[in-house]
């Protein structure tokens, strides 16, 4: 029965995306919208025991996209980019965490500090729908000659980081437990100690592989592996020293590439397949933990709220485009191309009420409505600019 009803939802995921393809919609929206409808909160078919396991299977789909995008990044056209690469890390989350406080409290009624929660929950943009739109304009051609791709690639995967510990600083300040500059800290340290790692970890794959023959098979398990153990290795260290799993696995990618181009291009085909059956899987548990009872209560005000805080983010991006040599319409993909939110939202955006925060409901609502608004507004706005905004080299 397990078995049943984890293919049926699989195969409704598919099929409801084929068909939103087929409309000229993302087919992530129609993923989404399978996940709801077999959430808890709809028609309940799923088995809890799914549900329990579904952050973890969220958590692999995500490494699958992230491996792959640090397998097809060439580091070279990332310096290429150089200043806006950083501030794309943090300026647009906070100028959103920031427009969260400046208006939350005056259109929802909360506080200042739950403003800053919320904001830190919807801050974050979401690399499982930026990534593989990434890739293919890459794969294309489209940007890649001023590096945009590799860009918003790039910022979206350190965005998280930066949006995450932020959250927990919020959160903890709520506690009772205050923010130390220690704390803040925890960002640059998690940042660099994940590079760092993925690196030193991809340059022995690169001579293992060099040195041993095995099939681009083998090689993907082995690859899958020392990812999943880098997510074990966070959890057993996060105490004594920041560590980000996400950077590491995309580090490990882009190691392998620099040292084994051919592998890296082979085994970025095979992880292209295995991301056709891991982003079903992602959106349509994803879909799965939207309550749909408190998206209706949250009314045009919550909506309001989301959309006036993306002015905010695209008016970061903005800032920090300032200075390059981007053309205007260029800058409007960029402030387009960052605005899906979903991974990070769905992730995070129980905590506050688990914890028994006052604001918890409040934030899991508007956490939902971003990713029902922005996922599929985001990914279809980069379907229908890329081609008009962004030069092709090809």
């Amino acid at each position: 029965m397990y078995a049943y009803k984890f293919g049926t939802g699989f195969l409704l995921g598919m099929l409801l995306g084929w068909l939103f393809t087929r409309m000229k919609l993302p087919s992530l929206l129609g993923m989404l919208i399978t996940g709801i409808v077999l959430g808890p909160y709809v028609l309940n078919p799923l088995d809890d025991s799914i549900l329990n396991i579904s952050a973890d299977l969220r958590q692999i789909a995500l490494i699958v996209i992230l491996t792959r995008a640090g397998l097809s990044l060439d580091i070279n056209d990332l310096k290429k980019v150089g200043r806006p690469a950083v501030l794309m890390c943090f300026v647009p989350a906070c100028l959103e965490i920031l427009g969260m406080v400046l208006l939350a409290p005056g259109i929802r009624g909360i506080t200042v500090l739950e403003a800053a929660i919320m904001g830190a929950v919807v801050g974050a943009v979401s690399p499982a729908v930026i990534v593989p739109k990434m890739l293919v304009l890459m794969d294309q051609g489209y940007g890649v000659e001023k590096s945009i791709p590799q860009l918003l690639l790039a910022g979206a995967s350190v965005d998280d980081i930066f949006v995450i510990v932020m959250f927990t600083a919020f959160t903890g300040l709520a506690q009772g437990n205050g923010i130390t500059p220690a704390s803040f800290a925890r960002i640059p340290v998690s940042i660099i100690t994940g590079i760092i790692l993925g690196v030193l970890v991809g340059i022995v794959l690169a001579l293992f592989f060099e040195k041993i023959h095995i099939r681009d098979s083998g090689k993907v398990v082995i690859l899958l592996s020392l990812s999943f153990l880098m997510i074990t290795l966070e959890h057993a260290v996060e105490t004594y020293v920041p560590f980000s799993e996400l950077l590491a696995v995309m580090s490990i990618g882009i190691s392998l590439q620099k040292k084994r181009q051919a592998v890296a291009e082979r085994l970025s085909a095979k992880y292209s397949k295995l991301w056709v059956a891991a982003e079903i899987l992602l959106f349509v548990l994803v879909g799965a933990t939207v309550n749909i009872g408190y998206a209706a209560k949250a009314g045009g005000g919550a909506v309001l709220l989301i959309f006036c805080v993306l002015l905010f983010r695209m008016a970061g991006v903005w800032i920090c485009l300032l200075g390059t040599r981007l053309l205007i319409k260029e800058r409007i993909f960029c402030m387009i191309g960052y605005m899906p939110k979903a991974t990070v939202q769905a992730a995070i955006g129980g905590i506050p009420l688990a914890m028994g925060l006052a604001c918890g409901d409040i934030v899991l609502t508007v956490a939902v409505l971003a990713i029902l608004i922005t996922a599929p507004l985001g990914a279809f706005g980069i379907d229908r600019t890329y081609r008009r905004l962004l030069q092709c080299k090809k």
